[in-house]
């Protein structure tokens, strides 16, 4: 039965990534296809499969195990990220949420264990809670991965590279994997695109990213006419909007391509949607044990730029917690 349905949504999927890749329901579609899928593979292996049940509830039975297990392991990235990079609140995000997942089932168990029906609805509130926005963070990691993995359609006239802090006013390697990345697409495209490091200057920087950017790519064998500096821009949406006016204004046209990590592709790729401008976004590699807290730091933004619809979306959740406890209220009496 959910076979059709799953199709469905599939084909729906593609048609969707056809019309505009940069839209995150389409990772909202593909993990329904696959959530849809892997319960007709899981129907199907049960029948054919004796004693499967038993296995797939074995696997329930040991869901809790799972968590604390995803717990310790964000703790370890939290120290790993506080040695490497620093005590900044950024490199703090994996730290903190590995000991969330350890408190938060803690307090609903407290929370149950006082018998009140408030506490009770809060509990069950905090669960539906962290289920939405752990089904989010499933939509969000699944389609940044997907979009991160396409190539890009057309031949990019343009090359904006995103910039990201300098370290004692030098390129560091989490930049130098975007400007890489940019110079092999560079070489590998005829004509040649014009390359536009962007980034302006930060209040612990002796210079502008862009500056110390534009340096390296002549360094590394681009042609100086081939390279337009944007030193202003203060974020991503200044960086795609200030260099896309550059762009426009060197007199070139055509597509462009935003060049980024691999972790901050599908924010770059949503933002430059809702500017209209006309750019793809490609991924640079980043080291793995950047990559947990930094992709839950692009997730924590791309919340915080979708507030209002999300908090929308909780309404309901309140709702039916506010009705229970009535009704909770109620049967007391």
């Amino acid at each position: 039965m959910t076979l059709i349905p799953a199709l469905l949504l599939f084909a729906l999927y593609f048609y969707l990534r056809r019309r505009d890749r940069r839209m995150l329901r389409n990772g909202v579609v593909l993990v329904a296809a696959c959530y849809l899928l892997l319960l007709e593979a899981g129907n199907l292996v049960s029948r054919w499969v004796p004693g499967a049940s038993y296995v797939f509830l074995a696997l329930l039975a040991v869901a809790p195990l799972a968590v604390l297990a995803l717990a310790a392991a964000l703790i370890h990235n939290g120290v790993v990220m506080f040695r490497s990079e620093g005590r900044r609140l950024g490199n703090m995000v994996s730290l903190l949420l590995g000991l969330l997942l350890i408190a938060l089932p803690i307090l609903a168990v407290a929370l149950v264990l006082t018998l009140s029906p408030l506490a009770i609805g809060l509990a069950a509130l905090l669960f539906f809670l962290c289920s939405y926005f752990g089904v989010v963070f499933v939509v969000f990691l699944a389609y940044a991965i997907a979009y991160g993995r396409m190539p890009f359609r057309e031949t990019p006239q343009g090359i904006v590279v995103l910039g990201s802090r300098l370290i004692d006013g030098e390129v560091p390697p989490l930049l130098r994997s975007r400007l890489d990345r940019a110079l092999q697409i560079y070489r590998d495209t005829s004509p040649r695109p014009l390359l536009i490091p962007s980034g302006g200057q930060g209040h612990d920087e002796p210079r502008p990213e862009g500056v110390a950017m534009g340096e390296y790519l002549v360094a590394a064998g681009a042609a100086p006419g081939d390279v337009m500096v944007e030193g202003k821009s203060v974020n991503t949406e200044e960086n795609l909007l200030l260099s896309s006016e550059l762009f426009a204004e060197s007199g070139r046209s055509g597509p462009l391509l935003a060049v980024t990590n691999n972790y901050h592709v599908l924010r770059a790729a949503l933002l430059a949607r809702r500017l209209r401008i006309d750019a793809e976004v490609v991924g640079a590699p980043t080291a793995r044990y950047y990559l947990p807290s930094a992709f839950l730091r692009e997730y924590v933004a791309v919340l915080v730029e979708h507030k209002w619809l999300h908090a929308l979306l909780c309404l309901p959740f309140m709702g039916f917690t506010a009705v229970l406890v009535m009704a909770v209220i109620a049967n007391q009496r």
